[in-house]
């Protein structure tokens, strides 16, 4: 099973790529993330393709992808979906909302209120909504990826911790080459390279991975060198709020999904050490002296990753 996995995720990555030139590196983790099930916050400048990689990643499988535009005046009725009236059978009937999908891309999520982003926490965390008092399951698989600004904080609201910790991982984009960036121009010539890309993956493949990822081995060893990675976020200098179990487990998850991308059937250090900054730097909350001192989470974890003991 794992090297029929990996063969999957290996043919998504090359389905992806041929539209998202010089983000390898993005790929890869955005494939790690959805195979072990976890939500993905991109947070990049605009126009370096965040939407183009969401969308990829659902055209490549042959899920059922929206988006949804997060605005001030957004409500969690527009979101969860609502009860319409139906005149002719006197009824009402539950009208689904974009939340009811396989991949969901929440563009520019902080510029929605907290009112509104708060709707989205029992869907990542449980795989459900309840709405109107009734609990509704959603897609399987289900995958959350959504999007902001950077440097643009006007009429925003920042992600509370506990929904930021629902997201197994933040990371950005980045510019590509000069090169990278031609050839980029040069295939949107005649249209978007993203209308012509086709599935190479289905719906079943997608349980296959996720099913493939829990069956990668994880020696006791390589447990503890995750725990205590995590636990040393909890103790750095700095930092008010460290990771919480929560980082513990999307780390063994994502370092078993990294692995069964490179074929292994065991974990090793190197995809905990891979994976540990987009994983865990966007969990920790730092105290004023040290934000105004210009340190940062990213800095926070890379300092531990460097003084903690790798198991041998």
């Amino acid at each position: 099973m794992i090297h029929q996995a990996q063969e999957i995720a290996l043919r998504v990555a090359d389905n992806i790529a041929s539209v998202m030139a010089g983000q390898t590196r993005a790929i890869r983790w955005l494939l790690a993330a959805f195979a072990s099930g976890g939500h993905v916050l991109l947070e990049d400048f605009p126009g370096t393709g965040k939407t183009t990689l969401a969308k990829a990643l659902a055209h490549s499988f042959g899920v059922d992808f929206k988006r949804i535009q997060f605005t001030p005046d957004l409500l969690p009725s527009d979101i969860l979906g609502v009860s319409i009236y139906e005149q002719e059978a006197r009824s009402f009937r539950f009208r689904e909302g974009p939340l009811f999908t396989h991949i969901l891309l929440a563009d520019e999520i902080n510029r929605a209120s907290p009112r509104t982003q708060s709707a989205l926490l029992e869907a990542m965390a449980e795989g459900q909504v309840s709405v109107e008092g009734e609990r509704r399951k959603l897609a399987e698989p289900f995958a959350v990826i959504a999007t902001q600004n950077p440097v643009e904080y006007h009429g925003t609201y920042p992600l509370p911790e506990a929904q930021l910790d629902r997201f197994a991982l933040c990371f950005g984009l980045g510019y590509v080459s000069a090169e990278e960036e031609v050839a980029m121009i040069t295939s949107q010539a005649h249209g978007h390279p993203l209308e012509a890309l086709r599935p190479c993956a289905t719906l079943e493949d997608t349980v296959l991975l996720r099913q493939a990822v829990t069956r990668v081995r994880v020696a006791g060893e390589i447990k503890r060198y995750a725990v205590d990675l995590v636990r040393a976020t909890r103790e750095a200098p700095g930092v008010v709020l460290g990771a919480g179990p929560r980082a513990s487990l999307a780390l063994l998850r994502l370092s078993q999904a990294l692995a069964l991308m490179d074929g292994l059937p065991f974990v090793t250090p190197e995809p905990v050490r891979e994976i540990a900054v987009p994983l865990l730097a966007h969990r920790l909350t730092l105290d004023p002296q040290a934000r105004f001192a210009g340190r940062t989470g990213a800095a926070v974890v890379q300092e531990i990753l460097s003084t903690l003991p790798v198991p041998g």
